[in-house]
């Protein structure tokens, strides 16, 4: 039997996980997941009750009721670095028996649901619109530093962008990882769907420009001309890739829904992109609740 060390499984004081001072019991069935620390308070003002909220650095975490849904919201902040450690301690709060540091016998599964903004790569994809990420792509690397069964990732897919794009061997190999279909349906079926890039930074590595020059300086255009079938990428962000490699590993149901605040191609910006985010919220837990 493996007892996790404490060197690997670190636990504060009152037996919460490390970072985000975390218990199962403290944790629903369902999660959603922000970036914004402040972006939390607003989702569960729509609870009818917050029965938990505590905040550890950049993890602020409401869990609640809403329409008798009990729901965790949680901020993870930004990055794929974040995530790793957002979906390994929630995995280990609600699967590993904290006090005996062993395995649970029944797994639990969590469904995995990332709230965010984005910008659309594609013309046709206007501002103010909500994407689906059917398809997780990551430039981020950090799948490579885990075993995993090899049926996980896209490869042919992953093998066509990287001819199409002239990735650089200096370059992390990117990885493609499907959503949770199960989750696809009840949330995103009339939604504006495709492949998300998820990038490891905001500036260089998503084609911006200051005052270091670019190694890919077309790399957003290559981007938006890519397909694979009837697959194309649809837009950029910075967490989803790393949410759904390490959640299907871990067994848990993952998506991620982005309000499209900005227009690459036509260098559009959402006028108020705060009305749009607050209506995607109200959309998805309105689903959510229906399950």
């Amino acid at each position: 039997m493996r007892i996790f060390k404490e060197s690997e499984l670190i636990l504060n004081p009152d037996g919460s996980v490390y970072h985000l001072s975390l218990r199962p019991e403290h944790i629903a069935d369902t999660v959603i997941l922000v970036g914004d620390q402040d972006r939390v308070k607003t989702i569960s003002d729509h609870f009818s009750k917050v029965e938990f909220s505590i905040q550890n650095r950049e993890f602020r975490t409401h869990t609640g009721l809403y329409r008798g849904e009990r729901i965790t919201v949680m901020s993870t902040g930004i990055g794929t670095d974040n995530i790793d450690i957002v979906i390994n301690e929630l995995d280990a709060a609600v699967n590993i028996d904290l006090e005996k540091r062993i395995l649970k016998e029944k797994p639990r599964v969590l469904n995995l649901i990332r709230l965010g903004t984005s910008g659309a790569l594609q013309e046709d994809i206007p501002v103010d619109t909500f994407v689906a990420s059917e398809y997780g792509l990551g430039f981020d690397g950090l799948l490579h530093f885990y075993s995993y069964d090899p049926g996980l990732t896209e490869s042919e897919m992953s093998e066509a962008f990287v001819e199409h794009s002239g990735w650089g061997k200096r370059m992390p190999y990117p990885y493609i990882v499907r959503a949770a279909g199960s989750l696809i349906g009840l949330i995103a079926q009339d939604m504006t769907k495709g492949v998300t890039a998820t990038a490891n930074g905001f500036f260089g590595p998503q084609g911006r420009e200051l005052r270091i020059p670019l190694a890919l300086p077309d790399l957003n255009d290559k981007m938006a001309s890519f397909s694979f079938g009837d697959k194309r990428i649809t837009n950029f962000e910075m967490e989803t890739s790393a949410l759904y490699a390490l959640g299907r590993i871990l067994g848990h149901n993952t998506l991620t829904v982005c309000d499209i605040i900005a227009n690459r191609a036509r260098r559009e910006y959402s006028s108020d992109y705060k009305k749009s985010v607050n209506e995607m919220i109200a959309l998805v837990l309105e689903r959510i609740s229906k399950s």
